[in-house]
């Protein structure tokens, strides 16, 4: 166990992740991302698992990926270099979740954006509480997705108002265009995920993984691998526009700073109301 992710058994054939970086909002630097990708895999080899949670500690999920630094090199595996490294790299540890043999559950609160999007999105249940916050604002400023996931969840017109204005969603509204399975109050997600997560592990894990791959298959015969990865060529071209370039360059000023600037004019994320989305480290990203 490290101070950066917890792990517990909070019931027989569970294994739970905690993403324990609260005064940064659970920002996914590759220290954590290496911790996560490590344990979700040593679960899926340990015969006394048969589900995985994954939730964050703290006031939210996760506000994105660590702005500040925690993104540089190393990085959790090896990804081919060159031009689109990072978008590749990250399609590629949302698909070692994806191909994971047992389930993996994300618990969402709070915040959810950008890159913790990604990540709950690669999970294969989506469990939120009702005033929880989703959404991926760098597309205003900077890209899109890496992981372009929203059209396969959440269909073309609920995708393309979220990709063209960077807003977020609660999450009744998640479950309503296919973003989360469902949504509970705050106070009862704990215990409504882990009653789930209890259910799910009645069934056996050779069952189990052929009922997850069966579902998978159907979704990459439609296409969805094929079209992440080209998602995440997109991702890497846009990068290179004037606008992400000086996005990216405002960072060197600050990243509050830049962020700030980027969504001052929406009046959301870091600028609304301090009571509504408290500031501190691990900016929204």
């Amino acid at each position: 166990m490290s101070d950066i992710l917890l792990l517990d058994d909070p019931a027989p054939m569970v294994r739970r992740l905690t993403l324990n970086r609260p005064e940064k909002r659970n920002a996914l630097s590759n220290d954590l991302r290496a911790q996560v990708f490590a344990a979700l895999e040593a679960a899926d080899a340990d015969p006394e698992v048969r589900v995985t949670i994954l939730r964050g500690a703290g006031s939210c999920f996760s506000a994105g990926y660590d702005l500040g630094g925690g993104a540089a090199a190393p990085y959790p595996f090896h990804t081919a270099a060159g031009a689109g490294h990072w978008s590749r790299h990250v399609v590629e540890g949302c698909f070692r979740v994806w191909d994971l043999a047992k389930p993996v559950i994300a618990q969402v609160h709070g915040w959810c954006l950008a890159g913790g999007s990604e990540l709950a999105t690669a999970c294969d249940l989506v469990y939120v509480a009702e005033d929880a916050q989703i959404g991926y604002p760098p597309v205003r400023m900077m890209s899109p997705p890496d992981n372009q996931f929203h059209p396969w969840l959440c269909g073309l017109r609920p995708a393309m108002e979220m990709m063209l204005t960077g807003d977020a969603i609660d999450g009744v509204e998640a479950v309503r265009v296919g973003f989360a399975n469902r949504a509970f109050p705050a106070d009862q997600l704990d215990a409504q995920v882990l009653a789930m997560a209890e259910r799910v592990a009645k069934i056996p894990t050779d069952v189990q993984q052929m009922n997850k791959r069966s579902v998978h298959r159907a979704m990459e015969i439609m296409g969805l691998r094929a079209a992440i990865r080209a998602g995440a060529e997109i991702q890497a071209l846009a990068l290179t526009t004037k606008s992400s370039r000086e996005t990216f360059a405002k960072f060197s000023e600050g990243v509050s700073q830049a962020l700030d600037a980027r969504d001052g004019a929406f009046g959301d994320y870091r600028t609304s109301s301090p009571a509504a989305h408290p500031r501190g480290g691990g900016d929204p990203s």
